[in-house]
């Protein structure tokens, strides 16, 4: 007994979880916001300003810190506090698959590219996507993504569009929301970005958009605001460019008055990598962490607190969101350990997801689908189909397995702005796919060689391709390289040519009259030739719907032409090149047809597209009636039959025109459904509208406003196809 006595003490402490002796931060059942604040009262000044920075970029010299080599060759590195159990962040680019990893010994599952995904108007997709690519983020390392781009199409030949979800707040902000939502609960990081009005590469680093808030709430804001709400993202990285004279990373407007007070968002704020401008402007606004290096927030932001330039509230309120983020997304509590990714099981992801973003646009006379009982002679012509699909550059590139598929012997790496050939052949898939028929190709070099093949072959298959990467912006929409001319030639020789656009964004089509088949494949991802040779051949009956709009030309878009810089003034690369201030000064983007992005410019100045948003065709067809409104509890009824004879799905789609006190006269998109039907089958489809999608914004309340009166409610199969007609009365 008097042993007992003696030891019982020992052994019940020892029996204790960690938490409940010295941890306490570390009990699960605390929420995130208690966790963080207990383990913040343990840490030191020189603690909390690790978390406020990053060590570096691998694989670039010009961001190169002691510490670099720890960040496991990702994007970025910031140290834990080992002490108190503070896991590192080890930081990947992964907008449609995990970036480097063929430069780190690795593999990734290349996705549709995000403009792709977004076509699908799947949530449940999105999903998919985000899950996949947190679980090889996790197999590879990394405990946080720097994908969820959601900057809104406003201008089609910005360089990243293929990187966005499109121009609709509604759709962007559902899709992204419900990307980064299972991205992050496989415990990574997730990451809303590029916060806000980063609508061009041109100039990105100095450019000053010019915009009226109640524009940018009701647009760009908006469908950060609804990702964010979705998917409760533990970080949100700032961009480059300036937002009415302020360089984003140190705006206030954005930071704290719309994302911390008015979104209630919880987590941190990142700059994008050489997007920190300032120490104590940059944290007063509510910058939280700078990366990639620690050139404004490490030793320069530590001398301004014992200055007392920066109260140390700043630093707590900067750490505690780190902190949040960490608990918040899992990535303390359940620690990144490298394993197997699971290729076979990624491909087949990508394959379904391309299916479901693979939009038909023209389909004359039903040359598709191709019926390969009656194909002998199949011609496949352009865009390296022999070898491969293109994939978008930049920060967003995904290695491809073995290297680049049109690369000569020896330059197979992966290098910044490369043009990328996944080694996903359409022309071995399509040759597996009609083992009967006799499927020949030409490279289109030569236009006489294949327009003759063309002449002689039973349908002629066309893959044309336009590449995008960050860093630069298209000159125009055309296609490059001749390929509008040898499309011309092909359809020339044969009428039942058809055109597979493998495109980061929209292309003008001067050739569209003269082809039987259009179909758009994006960037396809890791098993893209599959999912367009079963499109092609009737496997697969596509559902996917322009996400944005394609115009006739340049000259239909808000800004014909991008205005130029010199790069003289403003240097190479990536970072933050400020150049002299008199031309930062002067070079601005006037966003001045506010609110009127995409579908609703080219209503509102009576301008018809070449296809507009929401747009795309199926193998079968549907037919809407029987609308009906509840203006109390804002819900749309109405029916979809299948009227063809193949099953599909239709993305049936609903939108408001707002009474004419709003100052609109335009529709917007309020909300949608997919609807899976079987030939001759008709559903209910139900429609619940969030009154934020009726609102405006007030500037002088600064805040939402549902205004009284009549909203018009419109049903249809695009925005320019709208057959069902009703009312909300809102009183």
């Amino acid at each position: 007994m008097r042993m007992l006595r003696k030891y019982l003490p020992v052994v019940l402490l020892a029996s204790l979880p960690a938490f409940a002796q010295d941890r306490p931060w570390m009990n699960k059942g605390l929420s995130p916001e208690e966790r963080a604040d207990l383990v913040l009262k343990q840490m030191t000044l020189d603690e909390k300003i690790d978390l406020l920075h990053g060590n570096g970029m691998a694989h670039t010299g010009n961001w190169q810190m002691p510490l670099t080599h720890l960040s496991n060759g990702g994007a970025g590195y910031v140290v834990g506090v080992p002490r108190l159990g503070i896991s590192p962040l080890y930081i990947s680019d992964a907008a449609y698959g995990v970036r480097s990893s063929g430069e780190n010994g690795r593999y990734s599952t290349a996705l549709p590219s995000n403009l792709g995904a977004a076509s699908s108007w799947d949530p449940q997709a999105a999903c998919e996507y985000g899950a996949l690519i947190g679980r090889e983020l996790r197999a590879q390392g990394y405990n946080m993504t720097l994908g969820g781009g959601v900057n809104l199409t406003r201008e089609p030949r910005n360089g990243r569009t293929f990187e966005y979800m499109g121009e609709d707040p509604l759709l962007a902000g559902t899709m992204v929301g419900n990307l980064m939502k299972c991205e992050q609960a496989q415990h990574v990081v997730g990451d809303i970005k590029h916060y806000a009005m980063n609508d061009q590469e041109t100039g990105r680093n100095i450019v000053n958009a010019v915009i009226s808030k109640r524009a940018m709430r009701e647009s760009d804001l908006l469908a950060f605001q609804i990702g964010l709400r979705i998917s409760n993202a533990a970080a949100v990285m700032c961009s480059y460019n300036r937002v009415n004279g302020d360089f984003s990373c140190e705006n206030k407007y954005l930071l704290t008055d719309v994302l911390k007070h008015d979104w209630n968002f919880k987590g941190f704020v990142l700059s994008d990598w050489g997007g920190t401008h300032s120490t104590e402007k940059a944290s007063a606004a509510g910058l939280d962490q700078e990366q990639p290096m620690a050139d404004y927030f490490g030793p320069k932001l530590k001398e301004a607190v014992e200055a007392g330039r920066v109260p140390m509230s700043e630093i707590d309120d900067h750490a505690r969101r780190v902190l949040w983020a960490e608990f918040a997304s899992g990535v303390i509590d359940d620690p990144v350990q490298k394993s197997v990714v699971d290729a076979e099981g990624g491909l087949e992801i990508a394959q379904h997801l391309e299916e479901q973003s693979i939009v038909l646009l023209k389909n004359e006379k039903g040359v598709l689908p191709l019926d390969a009982a009656k194909l002998h002679r199949v011609a496949v012509i352009g865009g390296h189909a022999d070898v491969g699909m293109i994939s978008g550059g930049g920060s967003a590139q995904v290695d491809p397995p073995g290297g680049n598929a049109i690369a000569p012997p020896g330059q197979k790496a992966t290098t910044w702005q490369a043009h990328i050939w996944f080694p996903t052949s359409p022309l071995k898939a399509l040759r597996t796919e009609l083992p009967n028929a006799k499927v020949e190709y030409n490279s289109g070099e030569d236009p006489d060689a294949a327009a003759e093949l063309a002449k002689n072959s039973d349908v002629a298959i066309v893959f044309a391709y336009q590449w995008e990467s960050e860093g630069m912006d298209l000159p125009n929409l055309s296609l490059p390289d001749n390929q509008d001319a040898l499309i011309e030639r092909v359809a020339a020789a044969n009428p039942h040519t058809i055109v597979v656009l493998e495109t980061g964004t929209a292309v003008t089509m001067p050739w569209i009259n003269q082809v039987s088949g259009i179909v758009e494949a994006w960037y396809a991802g890791s098993s893209g030739h599959r999912a367009v040779a079963n499109v092609l051949l009737g496997k697969v009956n596509p559902s996917a719907k322009l996400a944005m709009t394609f115009p006739k030309s340049e000259q239909d878009l808000p800004r014909p032409v991008i205005a130029p810089l010199s790069r003289e003034d403003f240097g190479q690369g990536t970072g933050a090149v400020n150049g002299p201030a008199h031309v930062q000064s002067r070079y601005s983007v006037h966003y001045d047809e506010g609110v009127k992005v995409g579908y609703k410019w080219y209503e509102a100045e009576h301008k018809a597209p070449l296809f507009p948003f929401g747009f795309g065709l199926s193998y079968t067809s549907y037919a809407y009636s029987g609308i009906k409104t509840d203006s109390a509890q804002r819900t749309v009824t109405f029916t979809v039959k299948n009227t063809g004879k193949r099953a599909g799905t239709e993305i049936a789609q609903v939108y408001a025109v707002l009474p004419e006190a709003a100052g609109e006269p335009f529709k917007r998109l309020v909300g949608w459904q997919r609807v899976s039907l079987q030939p001759g089958e008709a559903k209910t489809v139900s429609v619940v509208v969030d009154p934020l999608m009726l609102s405006i914004f007030d500037e002088q309340k600064d805040g939402w406003e549902l205004l009284p009166g009549t909203y018009a409610i419109l049903a249809g199969p695009s925005s320019e196809e709208t057959p069902l007609h009703g009312t909300f009365e809102i009183h």
